[in-house]
């Protein structure tokens, strides 16, 4: 099926970003204190080439902002990178340590994370740029990043100009779904974005979408009646209104956002 050009007009879709207040952010981010063994087995990793263009030649020491249960951290140790992951959820962070032990852990946020001046080459932000301050996280990565040191975010999206994973992304409540044409906000202290887009799609069955639609924030905020509406309305969606069997395969299609600055 082919894409919309860039700038098109998608239904429900806001024109940049996901807009969120800093009492909103407050409120969405904590629904993530809890579940952090659901998230990251339904969540998708990165795709290798994505991953490659996050990561600076030469670089030694990596801190993943917002890292969560480490879906990212765990790819930047693996090509021999320091990496300290940094995350205000300790249900997030004990789920990436029964993964990776050697793997620094930090509870604290990206906009205040405690660590030392001009201590790493790469500062990550993996699914979790929408949940920050940007000035002040921009502010925080400038200071513990070296000279010329690099600030890279990335994002899995559901493709929703696929019209059928649109109207699932909005059953979800998906709400970090932007537009193809989406730059992020970044501080002064760095160089404009590089960016680079993926297509891909991730292996699913209609039970690991339900359990998908539950580690998203909506969810987990909401009560019992609620989250009884979303997968029952997600079960329909998915058996009935598509006529999926359950346990089928099929593809979930996504993309692959990443973007990367060095500090000035």
């Amino acid at each position: 099926m082919s894409r919309p050009a860039a700038g098109a007009p998608l239904p429900n879709l806001p024109s940049g970003g996901p807009a969120i207040d800093a009492s909103r952010r407050l409120a969405f981010g904590a629904a993530f204190a809890h579940g952090g063994g659901l998230y990251d087995a339904v969540r998708p990793a990165y795709p290798v080439d994505a991953v490659d263009f996050l990561v600076p030649a030469g670089a030694r020491d990596a801190v993943d902002l917002g890292a969560g249960t480490g879906i990212l951290t765990v790819e930047l140790a693996a090509r021999g990178l320091r990496t300290t992951a940094v995350d205000p959820s300790e249900d997030m962070l004990a789920q990436l340590r029964l993964k990776s032990r050697p793997i620094r852990t930090v509870l604290a946020t990206a906009e205040d994370t405690s660590l030392p001046t001009e201590s790493f080459d790469v500062a990550t932000a993996a699914q979790a740029w929408h949940w920050v301050d940007v000035p002040a996280a921009s502010a925080e990565a400038a200071r513990i990043l070296r000279p010329r040191g690099r600030l890279a975010l990335i994002w899995n999206q559901l493709d929703v100009t696929v019209p059928w994973v649109h109207r699932l992304s909005r059953i979800m409540h998906a709400g970090d779904v932007h537009r193809p044409d989406f730059v992020p906000d970044i501080g002064p202290d760095f160089t404009p974005w590089e960016s680079m887009d993926l297509q891909w799609e991730q292996q699913v069955t209609p039970e690991l979408l339900i359990e998908l639609a539950k580690s998203r924030s909506y969810y987990l905020r909401a009560e019992a009646p609620i989250r009884a509406r979303v997968e029952g309305n997600l079960s329909w969606y998915l058996h009935e209104h598509l006529g999926h069997h359950p346990g089928e395969q099929l593809g979930l299609p996504y993309f692959t956002h990443a973007w990367r600055a060095h500090r000035r």
